[in-house]
């Protein structure tokens, strides 16, 4: 079933494994949007080379113009800010670190196996990109951060939904079609 909601311009993001890109397509089995992959934009080859801020921006701009609806899963801050007007509605993820990070140690076993284990090839790179990720809840606006995106969070016009905590995929996604459905009442709708 597809919701038809007056929101055509989503955006999902929060901290490296809170659930943004999962929940956008989660989304998609019931709203009628194309779901758009930030770190596609980002990296010229996933998670090791990242494609000039200037080149993420026009890659992203030239898609999101080829669909009338679309959920963009991924935080954009910085390098797309350009999009912030173009949001009719926001998704703010925000997960508990000791949750967030567990998810994030998950996924790199997944992703690397036995490389991203002590020994294993890839296991400085993996322990890297945990201890960046472990700085999102108490880091400045020098990186990415929750300050950081809490500041940027600030220049939005369109409403904002917050979901705190770790909520299943399902709890979240009813939270998310609830607010979008244009029969629910709390906002008023562009």
């Amino acid at each position: 079933m597809n919701l038809i909601t007056p929101y055509r311009r989503l955006h999902i993001f929060g901290a490296s494994g809170s659930g943004a890109t999962t929940l956008g397509r989660a989304l998609s089995a019931h709203l009628p949007h194309a779901v758009l992959d930030g770190d596609d934009y980002f990296w010229s080859h996933k998670f090791d080379e990242a494609r000039p801020p200037q080149e993420r921006a026009r890659l992203l701009r030239e898609e999101t113009e080829r669909h009338e609806r679309w959920i963009l899963t991924g935080a954009v801050c910085g390098w797309g800010d350009e999009f912030k007007s173009r949001f009719d509605f926001v998704v703010f993820l925000h997960v508990p670190p000791e949750e967030r990070l567990n998810r994030l140690r998950a996924r790199e076993v997944q992703r690397y196996g036995e490389e991203a284990l002590p020994g294993g090839a890839g296991y400085e790179a993996s322990q890297a990109f945990l201890e960046w990720a472990s700085l999102y809840d108490h880091a400045g606006e020098e990186v990415r951060s929750r300050k950081q995106q809490e500041s940027w969070m600030e220049e939005l016009t369109c409403p904002i939904l917050r979901l705190e905590g770790a909520g299943s995929v399902e709890e979240r996604v009813a939270q998310v079609l609830k607010r979008l459905d244009p029969r629910d009442p709390r906002e008023a709708r562009p």
